[in-house]
């Protein structure tokens, strides 16, 4: 549940399984681009409209809200063989989402974050979701980039398109397919998809049926957003960001099926009858204080880009921490250990991502790490940690609401262990039972 009131205003894979192992300044963007093909991109440090504070403003004029999102990451085969190495040259990818917010109008962000030459799009659309990588007939929308049916993204850049018109309900899947002809290089995408994505040779943005698109991958490329805008009254600022690892970026979760906890949480939302942006931030292997090449930028840096930097958020539910720990004791991760944290240090770097937060009016819940006896990454020493840390956010007062994911998960036998039916076999991640549960944990009514 989350508890605040009495709170003052200050919130794995985590570890990547078994099975699954055999900072750039922020981007400014803006709402619908204008004038030529580049208007809407921009490369890493340029400024506009007066930096994070013109961002927000133009976000806030624009009256677009979050329906979907990844964060960005360098490319990388370590979760096991994907696009992002090679790249795509005279290709067309399809990629498929379900937005937590609906609207009359979209656009969509990409990113080219950690891409080391320009990105050239030769072409997008959106259209309403059928079946596979098939789209409703009659839904299909050409995209733009200010006014222009191409663009080029800067290398360390990012892009929105011009809304276009398309009504989508909350909760349902939109179907965005970007044409690439030039060779790319490594693609900035997200690793762990928990979704399908196609890839077809030559260009078919506009096709309806899927024959073309032969090959798959459950990774998301260069898409990092869809927006929503129109359809009726939004309240100011209601937007969640979910920000972690991969228990919040949905490891073990079933395939194709929306079943992370932020897709969850969202589910609640509508079902009470207040649907709004809950958007998933997480990335499997992150850690709080520690950038490594296969799982992220560390938190304290990424939080601004993935976290704050997003269209009418108002709260973050803050989950990490537990790579730290267990990253850090255990020979197998990829690389090497990472280096060794104190629970001092690990506070101190919540206490940043809350100082940021608030920075930006942006309220953070803290959620207590998820238990992990019997994990590849577990000790004793670990779990002396794991315990202090999540003392901390229960205790210190320093979020303005805590939720106790701790409490949800845990074995009633043994505290220290994941219950059985909510372990997705690893004794760290949760099953589709255990990521429901933790979405149940929320008190939604305190939104």
């Amino acid at each position: 549940m989350i508890m605040s009131g009495s709170l003052v205003r200050r919130s794995a894979v985590a570890l990547v399984s078994a099975a699954a192992l055999v900072a750039l300044p922020v981007l400014p963007v803006v709402p619908g681009g204008a004038g030529g093909q580049g208007a809407a991109a921009y490369a890493a440090g340029s400024g506009v409209g007066g930096g994070q504070a013109g961002v927000t403003a133009l976000y806030a004029q624009g009256h677009w809200r979050g329906g979907w999102a990844a964060a960005p990451q360098r490319s990388t085969g370590v979760f096991g063989k994907n696009w992002s190495e090679d790249g795509f040259a005279r290709q067309t990818v399809r990629q498929v989402v379900r937005v937590s917010a609906g609207g009359a109008q979209a656009r969509i962000k990409l990113s080219n974050r950690y891409g080391a030459a320009p990105l050239k799009v030769a072409g997008a659309t959106i259209a309403r979701t059928a079946q596979g990588a098939s789209v409703q007939a009659g839904s299909v929308r050409q995209l733009t980039f200010g006014h222009g049916r191409s663009a080029t993204i800067p290398a360390g850049g990012e892009l929105l398109s011009d809304g276009v018109g398309l009504r989508v309900r909350a909760l349902e899947s939109v179907t965005v397919t970007l044409y690439l002809d030039a060779p790319t290089g490594p693609a900035t995408f997200h690793a762990m998809a928990m979704a399908t994505s196609y890839r077809a040779a030559g260009d078919h943005r506009s096709d309806v049926g899927a024959a073309a698109f032969t090959e798959t991958s459950q990774s998301w490329y260069y898409l990092s957003g869809v927006e929503v805008a129109g359809g009726g009254p939004v309240a100011r600022r209601d937007g969640v960001v979910a920000f972690g690892d991969s228990i919040t970026d949905g490891y073990g979760s079933t395939v194709d099926t929306d079943r992370r906890y932020p897709d969850r949480l969202a589910e609640r939302f509508a079902a009470a009858g207040r649907p709004r942006s809950v958007l998933n931030e997480g990335i499997s292997g992150n850690q709080l204080t520690n950038s490594t090449s296969g799982f992220g930028e560390k938190a304290v840096v990424r939080f601004r880009k993935d976290a704050l930097n997003t269209p009418n958020v108002g709260t973050v539910i803050l989950l990490e921490g537990i790579n730290d720990i267990g990253m850090s004791e255990w020979s197998g991760a990829p690389g090497g250990p990472t280096p060794a944290v104190s629970v001092r240090q690990l506070i101190a770097a919540q206490r940043e991502l809350i100082r940021q937060a608030h920075g930006r009016g942006i309220r953070v819940i803290g959620a207590t790490l998820t238990p992990f006896k019997g994990a590849a990454y577990y000790t004793e020493r670990g779990e002396t940690k794991r315990e202090a840390l999540n003392d901390w956010i229960r205790t210190s007062g320093e979020f303005d609401g805590i939720v106790d994911l701790d409490h949800a998960l845990a074995d009633p036998a043994d505290r220290g262990r994941i219950a059985p039916a909510y372990d997705e076999g690893d004794h760290l991640h949760p099953n589709d039972a255990g990521y429901r549960a933790m979405a149940e944990a929320v008190d939604v009514d305190a939104f």
